[in-house]
């Protein structure tokens, strides 16, 4: 039987206002409480302060994960499983509540990617492990097929090229098929020419993230929410100290302010900065990180929209149009209900400052306006969408190492080869296909630290 493993945590309030409170405690591994399993164990909490103590307290850590995403969790769950003393830091209150939780919720066959890079082999490998995962562990999902579809002949072209590209990945199964074999598929379907994907599927990702987290626990892994890194320090021989304090403290507290508080400094043996939307942000805050390894970020918006009034969705299948600058195009994709939504647009946003980044300041909400553009892109491939049928579901954003008119980048993934930092991995642009390939993600991960 697995040892208890206990985590006590000392915090200082700030200034001037003084009490105490006893210390709070984190469970870990498999003896985590079942209150603490579903609400979340907070590392630092504002109904954990006492006294100061005459300097802020350090605590040793083995491998700390930096981000509950998918990505996160996936590289938590196989780190505990291969021995190593996990603790993953959550700024939210919860599993998965950025990137991971507002996408198509798609399992991709790796058909766009260009060969031999890293988003191709990760994406392929990942799908094969995710599909059996989710079989093995009772996450729902289906294997439904995606047609990709030409809706002018100028577009074939793009479709014999995408179909080569993914085979040379080896994607299993692509086939083109003509208009009419398309549309006895999908009546409501019009195009001339289409890419027919067997291996496409969806998923449900909560439950999906659930059984990841609940892994990494089993296997000793500790999880703590309302809990931000602050900045970090690199020293000569890879030590990597971590000043972290509550989420709340750190949006009460203005952002110049880099020293002036902070509730415990973590000295960790290994650092993976799985932060997603603020990885690149919170890498520029890593003290002695050699700056030319950290890229230019560019953040692009998507929003949903979910038919309305309908009682079944006109198509059974994943309908996406020829990819388009920044995304993959305004696509039909359908929840395990069978409900259909479409999106995401492309919406680059310019006034995200590393200030908003940082703090995970990201403006979710969707424009009702943005479906007036939604309509002319449907109808090239579902002519009969009636007026007014689309109204706004969600939106998410997506982290980018390539800005506009550029050509879409590989996931960049930093190990000590690459930045000669010790114990440091850090994960950057992991954007789509980051759900399908996040268990040959935490694959790469674990080998990076070794």
């Amino acid at each position: 039987m697995m040892k208890k493993k206990m985590l006590e945590v000392r915090f200082a309030r700030p200034a001037l206002q003084w009490w105490s409170i006893p210390p709070i405690t984190i469970h870990g591994g498999r003896n985590l409480p079942k209150w603490a399993i579903t609400r979340g164990t907070h590392l630092c909490s504002s109904a954990a302060y006492i006294s100061p103590p005459r300097e802020v307290v350090r605590e040793r850590a083995g491998c700390v994960v930096i981000g509950a995403g998918v990505v996160g969790l996936a590289a938590a769950r196989k780190l505990a499983m291969e021995g190593r003393d996990v603790l993953v830091l959550e700024a939210s209150s919860g599993i998965g509540t950025g990137i991971s939780s507002r996408n198509s919720e798609v399992i991709h066959a790796g058909i766009y990617y260009p060969q031999g890079s890293v988003k191709a082999q990760l994406c392929v490998e990942g799908r094969h492990a995710l599909y059996s995962y989710c079989r093995d562990h009772g996450v729902a999902h289906k294997r439904l097929g995606k047609l990709i579809v030409a809706t002018n002949p100028c577009q074939i072209q793009v479709l014999e090229a995408l179909q080569k590209v993914g085979t040379d990945n080896g994607v299993e199964g692509l086939r083109l098929l003509d208009g009419d074999e398309a549309n006895r598929l999908e009546p409501q379907l019009q195009c001339v020419k289409a890419l027919w994907s067997p291996s496409t599927g969806i998923l449900d990702s909560h439950t999906f993230m659930l059984a990841l987290q609940a892994d990494a626990e089993n296997h000793g892994a500790t999880f703590a929410f309302n809990t931000s890194v602050f900045r970090g320090d690199i020293y000569g021989k890879g030590l990597l100290d971590l000043h972290i304090c509550s989420t709340s403290e750190l949006n009460s507290r203005l952002f110049s302010d880099k020293k002036g508080f902070g509730s415990m400094i973590l000295c960790a043996d290994s650092v993976i900065n799985a932060s997603g939307l603020s990885a690149i942000s919170l890498a520029k805050r890593l003290e002695g990180f050699p700056v030319e390894f950290i890229p230019k970020c560019y953040y692009a918006r998507g929003c949903y929209f979910s038919l309305s009034g309908v009682g079944v969705a006109p198509f059974s299948h994943l309908i996406y149009p020829v990819p388009e600058e920044g995304g993959l195009g305004v696509h039909v994709t359908l929840d395990l209900g069978g409900q259909a939504r479409f999106g995401p647009d492309v919406e680059w946003l310019e006034d995200i400052d590393e200030y908003t980044a940082f703090k995970y300041e990201f403006d979710y909400s969707v424009d009702p306006r943005r479906v007036e553009k939604f309509y002319p892109e449907i109808r090239k491939y579902y002519p009969s969408i009636p007026d007014g049928i689309l109204k706004p579901d969600y939106a998410g954003i997506r982290p980018k190492v390539s800005g506009p008119h550029h050509p879409s980048a590989d996931f960049i993934i930093q190990g000590k080869a690459t930045h000669g930092v010790p114990g440091l991995v850090n994960l950057f642009g992991i954007e789509s296909p980051g759900l399908t390939a996040c268990f040959a993600i935490a694959e790469m991960v674990h080998a990076l630290l070794c």
